[in-house]
């Protein structure tokens, strides 16, 4: 299989490309390595992949994997990504590409719609007019927005989206729904729960937390600590997707070749516990603020994954103390100045 991986330096791309060289397929990485974030973590990412310093539009090869190179390619650039597809005939597609953050969507709105809806489109119609045989993407439990009803089914309503950037994963699930009908183009959307782990996005607020707590910082806690996520440990995201990819819907003459999993832990753990586990795991006691509920948050979310369970025998594993524990171990080796 030929593979190509958008957001490839980013956290679950990054995990995803050093699996799928494992696994021995021809991959191919994309991202335009925005600064969104500290543009030194990506490049950390890439070097672990074995791609070193990449140029727009320009293809590397890992010096680590014979079987993976990497470009530099904002999925808004159109005419390249044409051309991208044209010369490497892509069987499988990945979208992990994505301007990432709820509270962000509020201070640059204008960033989720280029990204998010222009990219995504530019997106479709390559995997239209140059036809693969998956386009899987990363959709967001954020799309259940103000849903009241627990565990989050992918069978319920998801008109209420309480934020920009869940409004515009809500949308490529429309457009990618539209795309499976008119061009009968196979796509699988999942809705990913709270990741967490090594590598991680520095927005998140377990990483986030781990700088704060071992600077001696005071951690910012939202509507008062009542909150619960369902925190998804990275692996068991990864071995969703690798489950996934190779298994397209297909069409009948009652369905088109659309799907939609959740893909979460199961279980939502409350912020404080969550907060507990990580002040015992690195032996400090955080200093913490109470605040009130920020403008597009959630006070939970909670995965129904029976049809992951039904199609895949699949379930997330990983307990949150394990899960943190690995990423604790990481975050102190790459940052280890600041321990």
């Amino acid at each position: 299989m030929k593979i190509l991986v958008t957001g490839a330096a980013g956290f679950i791309g990054f995990h995803l490309v050093s699996r799928l060289i494992t696994h021995g397929d021809d991959i191919v990485g994309l991202d335009n390595l925005n600064d969104y974030y500290d543009i030194r973590l990506k490049q950390g990412r890439l070097n672990a992949t074995g791609i070193q310093n990449p140029s727009y539009n320009t293809f590397v090869a890992s010096t680590l994997a014979p079987n993976y190179r990497f470009i530099q390619l904002n999925l808004e650039d159109n005419a390249a990504l044409q051309i991208l597809f044209t010369q490497e005939k892509f069987d499988i597609v990945v979208n992990l590409a994505a301007q990432a953050g709820v509270r962000y969507s509020l201070e640059n709105p204008s960033s989720y719609i280029s990204s998010n809806i222009v990219g995504f489109m530019n997106l479709l119609e390559a995997c239209r007019h140059h036809p693969v045989q998956h386009l899987v993407y990363a959709s967001s439990s954020s799309v259940y927005g103000l849903n009241s009803k627990i565990p989050f089914s992918t069978q319920d309503n998801t008109d209420h989206p309480a934020s920009l950037y869940a409004a515009s994963k809500k949308a490529n699930e429309l457009m990618a729904h539209t795309y499976s009908h008119l061009y009968q183009l196979p796509t699988t959307g999942l809705r990913f729960f709270t990741v967490y782990g090594e590598w991680g996005r520095p927005d998140m607020a377990y990483f986030s937390f781990t700088q704060a707590i071992l600077a001696g910082q005071p951690i910012n806690i939202y509507n008062n600590g009542n909150m619960q996520r369902d925190f998804t440990y990275i692996a068991d995201i990864i071995e969703g997707l690798m489950r996934v990819l190779d298994h397209p819907p297909e069409q009948t003459t009652a369905t088109i070749p659309y799907r939609l999993y959740n893909i979460g832990n199961n279980q939502p753990v409350k912020l404080l516990d969550f907060i507990q586990v990580l002040e015992q795991i690195l032996g400090k006691t955080a200093k913490k603020n109470y605040l009130p509920m920020q403008a597009g948050d959630v006070v939970i979310t909670y995965a129904d994954i029976d049809d992951l369970i039904h199609d895949f025998a699949y379930k997330p594993q990983t307990k949150i103390a394990e899960g943190l524990q690995r990423f604790v171990a990481w975050y102190q080796g790459f940052y280890a100045e600041t321990v």
